[in-house]
């Protein structure tokens, strides 16, 4: 990479303490990486997706403001008596991909789907599997991979 990426950070705050922990590990995996980062907040995992695409389309092309190079979505749903969680779940990974493949961005899934508080806690705690960290290094490799395409920056 020419100068170290810009990331669009949006997590959902349904469930702060899981969102506490993914964020911990995205920014430091991000920190590693030198990358600079701007983060968001969203109610729910369902709304993650319209924050990037409100990004997006708001670059505007005479501003001096930075461009996000990748964007990394951070959230948890966890399994409830209806089938409310299997609409967000479903939703916001279709609408994610569906960003990723239209416009051509680099997206890491940080977005947990458990059936329980503790399946959440292991997955976003840093001394446990971290996926935040996960998604965030995704989004890294992402990058990488568009600037071999000759597609970075966007």
């Amino acid at each position: 990479m020419i100068e170290p990426p810009h990331i669009m950070i949006v997590e959902s705050r349904y469930y702060e303490n899981v969102s506490d922990e993914l964020l911990k590990g995205a920014r430091d995996a991000l920190d590693r990486f030198g990358a600079s980062y701007e983060i968001y907040t969203v109610p729910g995992a369902f709304e993650i997706p319209v924050a990037i695409r409100y990004a997006v389309r708001s670059l505007d092309y005479f501003t001096t403001k930075r461009r996000f190079d990748g964007y990394v979505a951070l959230g948890c749903v966890i399994r409830g008596e209806t089938s409310h969680y299997d609409h967000v779940c479903e939703e916001s990974a279709r609408g994610l991909q569906q960003l990723a493949l239209q416009y051509t961005l680099a997206i890491g899934y940080g977005i947990l789907t458990t059936e329980n508080m503790d399946q959440a806690m292991e997955r976003a705690r840093l001394d446990r599997r971290n996926k935040g960290g996960e998604a965030a290094n995704a989004c890294i490799e992402l990058i990488r991979l568009k600037q071999q395409f000759r597609l970075y920056p966007r």
